[in-house]
Order: C-alpha cells, then structure tokens, then sequence
C-alpha cells in the first residue's frame, strides 16, 4: 500500500475530527484532496480492510456483551457459523484452534437479553452447552491497532482507561447511536447527513459525540481497521488463569506491554473454562506471535499461570455493536 494510504489507516482510527467537513481535515493533514480520501476509504471498505469510519462504545456503558463459545464437530461448522452469525446480536464470530473452536461476541440492551440469545442458539445449533464468558474488568479495550507493529524491548503502553457506569440514552441519543451504527457516510459532510437521519442539528451531533468521548462512553471514533485483509494472519487469544486475588494486577502489567491489542478480565465457567485473563495479540507470523507471548511470560512475571493459545482460523463476521437497534427489535 502506498504511503498515503498507510498513513490514514494508522494514524486516524482515533481522534476523527469533529468539523463539518472531516475528511478535508484528514486531507489536509495527509498532503492529499478530500475526493482522493473519500475514495481511498471507499475502496478499503470494499476490500475489506477497513469495516468503517465509525465509533466503539465503552464496554458495559450504553448495554451488555458477552464472549461465548461453543464446541462444533468439523462437519457442522459451516452451518453453525451461519447459523451463529445471522443473529444480529452477533457482531464477531470466529473460529479459533481449540476443542471450543467457535467464538462469538453477542451484545444487547441488557444481560437477560444477551443471555436469551445465547440459549436460543445453543437450542438453535443442538451442540454442546454454549459457554458465556461476560466481561469482568478491561485493561485495554479497543484504543485502535497500530499497523507499523514496532518490536520494542520495553513496554511503553500507559495505564489501562477507566470506563464509569451504565449509562441511560436520552431519546436523541439513541436516535443518534442507530444513525451511527453503520459508521460515518462517506459523503463530504457526514455529520450533517447523520444529524438529518438522527432528526438532530449537526452542531448537536458534534457536540454529543464530543461528550461521549470526553466522559468516556465512547472509546474512539475513527477508521476501523480489519486485521487479517491487512495482513495480520496470526492472530492469537491467550487465555490465563491467573488467582482471582491477582487478576487486576496482572492484567494492568499485561495491558502495557506493546503487543497486546485487547486485554481483559472475563468470569470463569468451571468445571468447563478455568480462564479468566485475556489478551489478543495480532501479527504476520505465528513464530513472532509465540515469541512475544514467550517474552511476556518471562519478562512480565507470568511464569507458572497456566495459559493456552487460541488462535484464530477463519473470521466469519466482524462488525459493530448494535446495542440499540437490538434493543428496539427486542
């Protein structure tokens, strides 16, 4: 990819700008024209290597969420997948190297809703018991994805960003977050399109989503970027099972260190699942990604916590939440 391109994937999937026109901003920043940028995206979108220009919400803040997962013989997996993915609740599905080789992410208003998914599809799939792994504590949470993938020696990552509690939509607000689930259009002046869909003025879209991000409700607004049409083929989910009494310890330390892209504490479901510490790790080879979580273990005091890797073989559907939206359907 030419050096334009690769500039506006990495260094634009936080910090969007919030004026009229956004992507003459980023235009002016690359060196480029607003039409050469609005193609650009286009054509990553198309591609597959960018899912949108759009925002994630903080865990917990607006719904509830939960990994899940389940063992599907090999036969069925296709069909379950599809099965899996055609539930909109579900915004990532994947199969991971393990004997539970499906993992979905199911989101929803609240928890009794993401539980009723999960057991519809458990009766829905007639496979073993699906295994619903609701998020405890993050660490680092979706913060972006740098793509230039510096090796460093020495963890450099500042301290995890602490979301507050559960917050209530207003009306226009949840109006807002449907306009936006689908991300930005890529028109010259988007927020001006959402505030027509979401029956607001573009000043009040700017200054909402200006507030969400100050208080923490939303943890980026900016390019989301797809790993593996980027290149980023071996992609790993280390699970450990770390003393409850020293998870939030752990899993500050493991936060920093460079490599980690997502790390987080999930509940444990025993006898089945002892983990409870979390972390994705996103490269281009599974020597260097084995090699980084060999360092970590040594260098990060993670010596005697069992762990497994999981990595991933095949993405069947990677999208936004739609807390809202299934929250009205519900």
């Amino acid at each position: 990819m030419d050096a334009v391109t690769a500039r506006l994937l990495n260094e634009f999937q936080r910090d969007f700008p919030l004026v009229p026109r956004p992507f003459q901003s980023v235009a002016d920043r690359l060196g480029a024209h607003e039409s050469e940028v609005l193609a650009m995206l286009a054509s990553l979108v198309t591609s597959g290597k960018v899912s949108r220009v759009g925002l994630t919400f903080a865990p917990g803040r607006i719904g509830a969420a939960t990994l899940a997962a389940m063992s599907v013989p090999d036969q069925r997996l296709h069909e379950i997948a599809s099965l899996v993915s055609g539930f909109a609740e579900v915004n990532h599905n994947y199969e991971r190297e393990h004997h539970y080789n499906l993992w979905f992410v199911v989101t929803g208003p609240d928890a009794a809703r993401v539980e009723t998914v999960v057991r519809k599809i458990e009766r829905a799939a007639a496979c073993e018991r699906v295994l619903s792994l609701p998020m405890v504590e993050p660490y680092h949470l979706d913060l972006g994805f740098d793509l230039e993938r510096r090796d460093a020696d020495v963890p450099q990552r500042g301290g995890r960003r602490r979301a507050g509690g559960r917050v209530a939509l207003t009306a226009p607000e949840r109006a807002l977050a449907v306009a936006l689930e689908d991300g930005l259009p890529l028109i010259e002046e988007p927020y001006a399109e959402v505030a027509r869909r979401a029956g607001m003025s573009e000043q009040d879209v700017m200054a909402t989503l200006a507030r969400w991000l100050d208080e923490g409700l939303v943890n980026r607004l900016g390019v989301i970027v797809r790993h593996r049409p980027l290149g980023f083929h071996a992609n790993a989910m280390v699970v450990w099972d770390v003393p409850d009494a020293e998870a939030s310890a752990v899993g500050e330390r493991m936060a920093r260190w460079p490599e980690v892209s997502l790390c987080y504490r999930r509940e444990r479901l025993l006898p089945a699942w002892r983990y409870n510490l979390y972390c994705m790790i996103h490269g281009r080879d599974r020597v260097h990604v084995l090699g980084q979580i060999a360092a970590m273990d040594a260098r990060l005091d993670l010596v005697g916590y069992p762990y497994e890797v999981l990595f991933s073989r095949r993405c069947f559907k990677q999208g936004g939440a739609r807390y809202v939206t299934c929250a009205v359907a519900a």
